[in-house]
Parts: structure tokens; C-alpha cells; sequence
């Protein structure tokens, strides 16, 4: 018999945490987006089929619901149009309909930062009023966006700065595939147009700033990341369903081979990452032991490291010429000793893993309980594991000076002392406590 004592309250939906499952509010959703005020439907975020579904409900026939949903799909993902006015090959008198009844949205811009190193932070808002980050990495030879998941994140990893946020909610599908769409208006990356000057104005932009060439296609924004807030294996549908868009041909066309999914390891996700996205996978590791991945790294108590090794042995598509990454944040005498290095290659060795890994030098912020291994330290570490024949790069920390580097978003703009962080991981570890003595429904 169901104990209903222990099952969530109306308004209510369990999200998983570090260990078990934690209650957050359910938000209101209608077709995956956030009902508007004005009784519109915004498009963002629904495939083709959906919208000709909408379209027919609107009133339209099968046949001209499907031929409309088809171009109008084509002007939102692949032309970046926000108004249905400047779709040209829609009859002008259907335009007006399509405005009265629909709504082609974005998230909202709070602040644009630019870092002297040429990286770039944006603040977002949700049309519930809730803010999140996004954040772009330009290369020499390549432009990573990195994306949001979540507003918040409900793994509390002890080296990271969003790990102080409670978590408020999963992003829609029109939320992520938003992120991506803001920054190619951002870069001016659409197909020219008539509107490009609007919309590099609308995301803050001079008209005349350059623009680079980091691809055949001449395009700034070559990569995406699922690495900025929240744990995407956690939001799984709703980022899965946000990437097939991003891969349509027939949308923003970008190929999965330049989509790297970072996770900390929800295992029972990364099979279905595999068969259902197939996009590249970034694992957050940092450490080798159960001792200090428990501490820094809490869903470990729950996936443990040589489960969750195991999980990606067996991730469909990882090879040589897709390999795995493993991010490792460097952490002063608690991970970045030469013994370290080398359980990290026995361990990839022993599960014959076609890895990567990526050093990270840890990113100071205010009243986090850890410093950044020395410059020596990391380059000992890297060294050990490039003789072993596994490459290890130390990255280059970007966008220090706005905050945007790795471990630093966090939408709050109070700072936190180390005690108000040390009292807040404990009311997040006594939340999950309780949710795992709760009993089982």
C-alpha cells in the first residue's frame, strides 16, 4: 500500500539530489513553456510537429497547419526571426493571425558582461522572474557556448560556487535552445538579413563589432557545452529534446560531434544520454579516492567511482575518436598528488576508457573552503598522466574577472561568508537526510 504521507503535495515535484530525490515547486508549464499573461503560446522550444498541432487547434486545416508549422519552423530556427512580420514567404494577412494568437520569445537579457580575456557572461531571466547565466568562450580556433540547465543546482559539490544555490527549478526546452539562439544573435550568426542590426542591438551589441572566423561556415559559435548551472542528466528530457533542435538540419543545424554533455555522474541517465542524444560526454571526476569524492563531490556517495567508470565503459559511441573527458579540478593537498595521478591512470586503464582529461586550476571565490594547487603541483600531475600515453592539458582559466570561469556562476549577487556557506551545505545535507528516511512510496 502507497504511504501518501510521503508523496509530494500538489504544486510540488521531486527533482533527484546528491543522495535521494528533493521536493522543489512544480512550475506551471502549458506545451513545456511558462504560461504568458497576454494568452499566447511562445514557440521557442517546440519541434515542428507541435506547432502544426497548435496551429490546427487554432483553427487552420491539417494541410495548412502543416505547411505553415514548416515555414515558420525554418524562420525561428534557422533564420532567428522574433517577428512573424519579417517572415516573407507567409502571406501578410496570415502574419497578423500568427501574432495575435502566438509569440516568438527569448530569454530575457539582464546584464551583458565582457572579461579582458574576450569571454562573455550573460545574466537571464525566466518569464516567472527567476535568473540564470550563460557564458561564451572564444579560441583560437573554436567558440564555446556554455549552457544552463537548471535555475540553481541540487548537487552541493564543495569546490563549486553554484553549488551554494538551492535549486528552483529545471529550465524548459525554450529555455536552453533560448541560450543558444540569444548568443547567435549576440554574434551576429544568423543568415543576413534586414534585422541583424535589431537584434545585435537587442543583445547589447555595436553594430559594427567585429565579427571572427573560427569556422568554414565563418561562424564565432562552433561548440556547445551543457556545463554552465544545474546537472543536465537531471533535467534529461527537457535538455535532450533542447539538443535535437540545436542537431536539426533543418533548425540550428549544429552537428552533435560539437555538443559535449557534462554530467557528475547520474548513472542510470548516461545509458539513455548515449542511445538517445549520442552527444560527446564530460565527465566531472575530481578525485580518486571514495574519501575525498565524498566530500567534494556528494552524488558519489550514491554512484560510487568505479560504478560510474563501469557506466561509461559501456557509453554507447565512446572511442578514440570520441573520447571521454574527465574534468579534474585541481585542489591544494586534497587531489593533486603524484600518488593521485596515478590511480587516475590505473583507474582509466583498468576500464579501458578512451579518455581525456582536462585539468582544471581551481577558481577562487569568496569563502570557499579550498585553494588552487600550485602551478608545479598541476604540471607534476599533468606530467604523469601524458607518460602514461592519456592526454592532460591544463585549461586556461577564462572570464576570472566577471565570474564566469569554471565553478563560478552563481546568479546571487550577495557574498557568502565561509560560514554562511558552511551552515547553508548543512541545511542541503539535512534536506536530503530526510527526504532518505522518508518512506519509499
Amino acid at each position: 500500500m502507497t504511504d501518501t504521507n510521503s508523496l509530494p503535495a500538489a504544486g510540488i515535484m521531486t527533482i533527484p539530489g546528491h543522495d535521494e530525490p528533493l521536493p522543489v515547486p512544480r512550475p506551471t508549464l502549458v506545451d513545456g513553456v511558462t504560461p504568458r499573461a497576454d494568452g499566447r503560446t511562445d514557440l521557442i522550444g517546440l519541434p515542428k510537429k507541435r506547432i502544426a498541432e497548435l496551429f490546427e487547434d487554432a483553427g487552420l486545416d491539417a494541410k495548412a497547419a502543416k505547411l505553415r508549422a514548416k515555414q515558420v519552423y525554418h524562420w525561428l530556427y534557422h533564420r532567428g526571426m522574433t517577428e512573424f512580420e519579417a517572415m516573407t514567404d507567409i502571406a501578410k494577412t496570415m502574419r497578423p493571425w500568427l501574432a495575435e494568437r502566438f509569440v516568438i520569445g527569448r530569454p530575457e537579457i539582464v546584464e551583458a558582461q565582457h572579461s579582458s580575456d574576450g569571454t562573455r557572461k550573460w545574466l537571464l531571466r525566466t518569464a516567472d522572474n527567476h535568473d540564470f547565466e550563460m557564458v561564451f568562450i572564444p579560441d583560437a580556433d573554436r567558440g564555446t557556448l556554455c549552457v544552463s540547465s537548471q535555475v540553481g543546482c541540487t548537487l552541493n559539490c564543495r569546490f563549486c560556487h553554484t553549488g551554494t544555490m538551492r535549486l528552483v527549478r529545471n529550465l524548459t526546452v525554450g529555455e536552453i535552445v533560448g541560450q543558444v539562439m540569444l548568443a547567435r544573435d549576440a554574434l551576429g550568426e544568423w543568415p543576413k538579413s534586414a534585422s541583424d542590426t535589431r537584434l545585435a542591438t537587442m543583445a547589447g551589441l555595436d553594430e559594427d563589432e567585429e565579427e571572427g572566423s573560427y569556422s568554414a561556415d565563418g561562424r564565432l559559435l562552433t561548440n556547445i557545452v551543457m556545463m554552465g548551472m544545474g546537472e543536465p542528466l537531471y533535467n534529461f528530457d527537457n535538455v535532450r529534446d533542447a539538443l535535437k533542435l540545436v542537431m536539426d538540419g533543418d533548425g540550428l543545424a549544429l552537428s552533435r560531434r560539437r555538443i559535449t554533455l557534462s554530467t557528475s555522474g547520474v548513472i542510470p541517465q548516461i545509458e539513455r544520454c548515449g542511445k538517445e542524444i549520442s552527444v560527446n560526454l564530460a565527465v566531472s571526476l575530481h578525485a580518486v579516492t571514495k574519501q575525498v569524492r565524498d566530500e567534494i563531490v556528494p552524488i558519489n556517495k550514491k554512484y560510487g567511482i568505479e560504478e560510474l567508470l563501469q557506466a561509461l565503459a559501456d557509453y554507447p559511441g565512446a572511442s578514440n575518436a570520441r573520447r571521454i573527458t574527465f574534468e579534474y579540478v585541481m585542489l591544494k593537498d586534497k587531489n593533486d598528488s603524484d600518488e593521485d595521478a596515478r590511480e587516475l591512470v590505473r583507474l582509466l586503464k583498468k576500464y579501458k576508457l578512451p579518455a581525456k582529461v582536462n585539468l582544471i586550476p581551481f577558481n577562487p571565490w569568496p569563502g570557499a573552503a579550498y585553494e588552487c594547487s600550485t602551478p608545479d603541483r598541476i604540471r607534476s600531475f599533468s606530467n604523469i598522466v601524458f607518460e602514461a600515453g592519456i592526454s592532460a592539458p591544463v585549461r586556461t582559466p577564462r572570464g576570472r574577472d566577471i565570474d564566469a570561469a569554471c565553478g563560478q556562476l552563481k546568479t546571487s549577487a550577495k557574498k557568502m561568508s565561509r560560514a554562511e556557506i558552511d551552515r547553508l551545505y548543512a541545511e542541503k545535507d539535512k534536506d536530503a537526510e530526510a527526504e532518505i528516511a522518508a518512506p519509499a512510496p
